[in-house]
């Protein structure tokens, strides 16, 4: 019978490893709240590697506890040469540890230790339990550690790029067995952890030593043989050093643990937890990974717990009992199946009407006369779970809905943004109401959703819906009330969601023949570029594998690899980038992946969502972030590429309904900075928007201490741009450093000046998380709360994360809230001056308008008019104009 198997991981040097795999894509890697998570995914598609390599039994992935251990007692200085570690990643780790309690492996730090010292106690406690043992870790100190039981795998570039350190390969590669490394180390010194050897011996020369003598102590029991030398000398002067060092060397494999091996046996995945995890994460990858089929505990409710409710099934013969008056409210539920309500499969609909439930499945009864009165009629009030996803369903069956004045999703949102759960049944959890089932266990799961056959599940589950969006309605006020954000939800998130229903059932028309056209020319430069590389190469091959490419950059033509995964050379974005420099044919590579990206996402991905229409409909998720920024999905059109030349050729397919109509494009400029400079009342920086000045050539002057912007060079306004919104976002001297490719002493005298040339911003900062602190929450300048749980934990970098968002919350939050209210306005002018131009697209700070040809003049007056009026500041909000034949033509 084979032994068990005991995966050790080195948390913080695996996280390390990890979060400079992805370094270069750091800012492409943050969740809605603005988490930096490129660690994070990295650390788990590294995770998934090593799992299904080693399949163990037992894991155990250990941290460090702490700055200080038993080895600073010994030695004030240990580590001390060390950098900070990067905000970056230290925001991570809890989440990484997070991540893998979820998993259902156990994580272990203890005071006064390092993780390499748990990792060693647990190497020896396997053992003597029978266990084969692999330790992962990117630190070589830890090789001390191999026997002929233990393996310890070490990160050589990158993640996955292991190297197997044996009793056997550690005498091949140092000349030493895995015992005497810990002598070698202490004659040679290690410079990561800030502890010196002995003078002028290096790693060759404590080899040889060690070969000869055995141990650091048998060297000094056997010195006076030795002939006189410098090197004598050396050993003689700094004795007490590399004693010193080999009991820092030594990692300590008799930890007083507190858990034993049982304790970290390999448990259940939570799949709730981690589904959820994923969704506040934004990986969509390893949700689309998740086993549809997987336990889902949550979801199960007990057979005891589903609520049998009393309903009355509606046919056309008793259609009369569903009638209500004016002033009267009634609650309305329409089933649709799967997320994308403008194609998805109706399934069903209930009404709550003076304490009756009707149901049925037949969706075309709402077109019967009576019903289709009751959801258009302005002054019978309607209450429903989702009024955006309802108005667009309804739309569908052309019926016009209104009176739509409470939606129980966006209720819920705004009082706990952090779980932005678009699921009833997880709503109504939190809530205390556990009788209404998920769609996901009623319709199947995956691509396996199917309406129900048996009419009482179905009938029960539309009834417990409506049910709860009245019974849950009081409370939900009463708490938006508590909150201060009753005008909130009633002013805006109420009115913005009709805004956008509007926006999503009139769509954008998109001209296939121009995305053809586009795709014909991407097709030819693709084909252009793969004989520039195969010529490069010298033979062909598809680029597109990732094993054929490996095989020619890093065998072939004999690159240095920087990382490894499971199937072999890493060919990411990220290794190509560090490998630009190198080779020509790396530039020509990223070029043509950039292209051929924007070809399958765009150019293919916007000609298969067409519409019959002949537009694009997308859906805005109002819940997702909680900022309050809205997204776009389906297809997404906030996303769609700028800062290159082929990326902005897209936009020229997106053009007016009518032939000689134009789009019409207004944004906000530097919004996001002025809300800074509100919020701040920095006296400096308001002078300078007053002014009108250029903010990032004024902030550039200051920070560089000139005279005036006209110094201010090309390279100075880029890292003075980069220091605005970096403050925006809370960047760290290292993020600047890295946005800017420059050291991280110049990054933070950049932050520095920053602070000093406009201190009014400072101490806002300072104020924000004073005030979060005391009050639990950020809020914005529209009194949109972010509660932040997290601002008094103990753990400082969960804590810090969390200092940061309520440094930002306001500001981003703030600008969300101001395009929401221009967006309200807007629509409002529309309606009242009978315009047939109609708002299409928003983008962040941006709105698009399909305008006709006789509505242009109007249109340009009152659209930078209302967007700036939106709100008022005490610095001018500026909204800058374009218009042409296409959207490409409006920038």
């Amino acid at each position: 019978m084979a032994n068990q198997k005991l995966l050790l991981i080195d948390g913080n040097s695996v996280a390390f490893r990890a979060f400079y795999a992805l370094y270069r894509q750091l800012e492409n890697f943050r969740n809605p709240e603005g988490l930096h998570t490129n660690a994070i995914y990295t650390f788990k598609n590294m995770l998934d590697v090593l799992l299904n390599d080693v399949k163990p039994d037992h894991v155990l992935v250990a941290f460090d506890a702490g700055k200080t251990t038993f080895r600073n007692n010994m030695y004030a200085d240990y580590k001390g040469g060390r950098q900070k570690t990067p905000g970056e990643l230290s925001e991570q780790l809890p989440y990484i540890q997070e991540l893998l309690h979820d998993l259902g492996i156990s994580t272990y730090e203890l005071e006064n230790y390092e993780a390499d010292d748990i990792i060693g106690t647990f190497s020896r406690i396997g053992e003597e339990n029978g266990f084969d043992v692999t330790i992962v870790t990117g630190d070589k100190d830890l090789t001390q550690l191999a026997t002929e039981k233990t393996t310890v795998m070490v990160t050589k570039s990158g993640v996955m790029n292991l190297e197997a350190y044996t009793p056997e390969h550690m005498k091949e590669v140092n000349g030493v067995t895995p015992t005497e490394f810990i002598d070698m180390k202490a004659l040679m010194g290690d410079n990561s952890d800030n502890y010196p050897g002995v003078t002028k011996v290096g790693p060759k020369k404590a080899s040889q030593l060690v070969q000869e003598y055995g141990s650091v102590e048998n060297l000094y029991d056997h010195i006076d043989e030795m002939k006189q030398s410098k090197l004598k000398e050396n050993l003689l002067n700094d004795k007490d050093k590399a004693l010193l060092g080999k009991k820092l060397a030594t990692i300590d494999c008799q930890t007083p643990v507190t858990i034993g091996i049982d304790d970290i046996k390999r448990k259940d995945i939570d799949y709730p937890k981690l589904r959820r995890f994923y969704e506040k994460m934004n990986f969509r990858k390893f949700l689309s990974e998740l086993d549809p089929n997987a336990a889902d505990s949550e979801n199960q409710n007990d057979e005891n717990e589903k609520v049998l409710m009393e309903y009355t099934e509606l046919t056309k013969d008793n259609l009369a009992k569903v009638d209500a008056k004016e002033g009267d409210t009634i609650v309305f539920y329409l089933g649709m199946l799967g997320p994308n309500y403008h194609l998805a499969d109706f399934v069903g609909f209930a009404f709550k009407i003076a304490g009756q439930i009707y149901v049925s499945r037949d969706v075309d009864l709402l077109k019967e006369e009576n019903l289709q009165h009751l959801l258009e009629d302005e002054k019978i009030k309607k209450d429903v779970f989702d009024l955006k996803r309802t108005t667009v369903g309804l739309n569908r069956l052309g019926i016009h809905a209104h009176g739509i004045d409470y939606d129980m999703l966006l209720a819920s949102y705004l009082i706990n943004n952090e779980n932005n759960s678009d699921d009833m049944a997880e709503v109504c959890r939190m809530y205390g109401n556990n009788s209404v089932r998920s769609d996901l266990d009623v319709y199947g799961k995956g691509k396996s959703e199917q309406i129900p056959e048996d009419d009482k599940v179905l009938f029960n589950h539309l009834a417990t819906k409506a049910e709860a969006i009245e019974s849950l309605k009081e409370t939900l006020l009463a708490k938006l009330k508590e909150h201060e954000q009753d005008d909130l939800f009633a002013s805006i998130e109420i009115p913005v969601a009709r805004v956008l229903a509007k926006m999503e059932i009139n769509g954008i028309k998109v001209l296939p023949d121009t995305l053809t056209q586009l795709q014909d020319e991407f097709a030819g430069e693709l084909s252009k570029m793969e004989k520039e590389i195969y010529e490069e190469a010298g033979e062909e091959f598809n680029i597109n594998s990732p094993k054929q490419l490996g095989h020619i950059l890093f065998e072939k033509m004999g690159l240095k690899p920087i990382k490894k995964t499971k199937t072999g050379y890493s060919t990411s974005v990220d290794v190509l980038n560090q490998l630009k420099d190198e080779n020509p044919i790396i530039e020509k590579i990223l070029s043509y992946r950039q292209i051929a990206k924007i070809q399958s996402t765009y150019v293919n991905g916007l000609l298969d969502v067409i519409q019959k229409d002949g537009r694009v409909h997308t859906r805005y998720l109002q819940t997702l972030t909680a900022t309050g920024r809205l997204s776009s999905v389906d297809p997404n059109l906030q996303n769609i590429p700028t800062r290159t030349e082929e990326g902005k050729q897209i936009r020229k397919a997106f053009v007016p309904s009518q032939p000689d109509g134009y789009i019409f494009s207004c944004d906000y400029s530097q919004i996001e900075l002025r809300v800074l400079a509100q919020v701040s009342g920095d006296e400096q920086m308001q002078e300078a928007f007053r002014t009108g000045y250029d903010i990032h050539a004024h902030t550039a002057m200051r920070i560089f201490h000139l005279k005036s912007t006209d110094e201010v060079t090309p390279l100075m306004r880029r890292r003075a741009k980069a220091v605005n919104f970096g403050i925006v976002y809370g960047i760290s001297d290292y993020g600047l450093s890295k946005n800017l490719n420059i050291s991280r002493k110049q990054a933070k005298e950049f932050i520095d000046n920053y602070f000093e040339q406009y201190p009014q911003i400072k101490d806002y900062m300072d104020k924000a998380v004073k005030v979060a602190r005391e009050k639990g929450y950020a809020e914005t300048i529209m009194h949109r709360r972010r509660y932040l749980p997290d601002i008094h934990a103990k753990n400082f970098n969960v804590r810090s994360f969390a200092e940061r968002t309520a440094i930002n919350s306001p500001i981003q939050g703030s600008a969300a809230d101001i395009i929401k209210i221009a967006m309200i306005n807007m629509q409002q002018k529309l309606d009242e001056m009978h315009l047939k131009t109609k708002m299409v697209v928003q983008v962040h700070d941006e709105l698009i308008f399909d305008v006709p040809k006789d509505e242009l003049e109007t249109i340009k007056k009152i659209v930078p008019e209302v967007m700036q009026s939106a709100v008022r500041l005490d610095i001018p909000l500026v909204a800058d104009s374009g218009y042409g034949h296409n959207w490409f033509d409006a920038k």
